[in-house]
């Protein structure tokens, strides 16, 4: 027997997360916020930074943190919040405490590929319910599934990756209605949008909503956190490593959100050129762009590979994605960046459509 039979089977099946080689090219595959921090915030930081004591563990129940973040996005009062390494540590905290035999996490397809990778490692079932060719719920399909598999999780991204959109509210009213297990809000894409389920925790008290600061312009720290009752998190709480967000990440969170109206700025502005990168892409022929309240775009081209090839060649890197699901077929992602940087994909999706015509 080799080391390798030891793995589980699930685990030696999966493929691990895929992240394009980024060097000398313009990244527009990882919905970023281009921008850097501006530079008043960066020297405010940098003292901050330098006053940190790294020779000391973090604080495992960061409090002031907490309870900035609650203000800063508008936490209920009485909800608990959860502090998590990104998005993934927290999707992997819930997958981990419902994994008993039998047990499920269901989720929309496509949806953010985490969801299954994650389900899969911790010994979960997977189940993916197709959206309906415009990207809704197939609400019908998805109650049905409910109640047949009773999945101890559900997780719904709103607005969804990869399509940008966002679900009806009747549909995750009526999800919420109908699941015994734990719903998850993953609300990721939160700055691109108007609305929240954050509103709604005290409603239903199965209801979790996930965020995370990186879209918002703070990838580089890896910090996410969940929002819910707090009988639910205290148990989810025992789950989370020691000391799992870092003292770093600790300083740069507490300063830069007492300054969040300097990312509310450039939000704003990724927001317009989300149109405008839009309405651009709608006067391409042989592009259709769906509509997106995410800080991406999802096109649908005629020969996806041969498109994406074309750009990167132009120096641009954005994501393939005609592979990852039937209703994705033809499909190409690419993250709002700068005014100038969506010039340059434009340029280079015009050509690269020419070319292949």
């Amino acid at each position: 027997m080799s080391a390798l039979d030891l793995i589980r089977p699930e685990i030696r099946a999966l493929s691990a997360y895929h992240v394009q080689h980024a060097e000398g090219y313009i990244k527009l595959d990882a919905m970023e916020n281009p921008w850097p921090l501006p530079l008043a915030l960066q020297e405010r930081l940098g003292e901050q930074l330098a006053k940190a004591a790294y020779n000391r563990y973090p604080d495992a129940n960061p409090l002031v943190l907490k309870a900035l973040m609650a203000k800063v996005f508008g936490v209920p009062e009485g909800a608990a919040l959860l502090l998590g390494n990104g998005s993934d540590e927290l999707i992997q905290i819930m997958a981990q405490a419902v994994a008993k035999p039998g047990a499920a996490l269901l989720s929309v397809e496509p949806a953010f590929v985490m969801f299954r990778v994650l389900a899969n490692a911790c010994g979960l079932e997977y189940i993916g319910v197709p959206l309906q060719d415009n990207f809704s719920i197939d609400l019908e399909a998805m109650l049905k599934k409910i109640r047949e598999r009773q999945p101890a999780l559900i997780f719904l991204a709103i607005p969804n990756n990869p399509t940008g959109n966002t679900f009806a509210p009747e549909a995750v009213q009526a999800i919420l209605k109908e699941a015994k297990g734990i719903v998850v809000i993953d609300e990721a894409y939160f700055p691109f949008r108007d609305g929240s389920y954050l509103s709604c925790i005290h409603h239903y008290p199965n209801m979790v909503v996930m965020r995370t600061v990186s879209k918002l312009g703070l990838a580089g720290i890896r910090l996410g956190f969940l929002a819910g009752a707090p009988e639910l998190l205290g148990e989810l709480e025992k789950l989370r490593l020691p000391y799992n967000v870092s003292v770093a990440t600790q300083v740069i969170a507490e300063t830069v959100l007492q300054e969040q109206q300097a990312l509310s700025d450039q939000t704003l502005k990724l927001r317009q050129e989300r149109e405008r990168l839009f309405t651009a892409l709608r006067d391409i022929d042989g592009v259709h762009p769906f509509e997106s309240e995410a800080n991406f775009i999802l096109l649908r081209v005629t020969d996806a590979q041969a498109v994406f090839d074309g750009i990167k060649r132009h120096g641009i890197l954005i994501k393939n994605l005609s592979s990852a699901h039937a209703l994705l077929r033809g499909c190409l992602r690419v993250t709002v960046g700068t005014p100038e940087e969506n010039d340059r994909f434009l340029d280079a999706l015009k050509a690269s459509m020419l070319a292949c015509a």
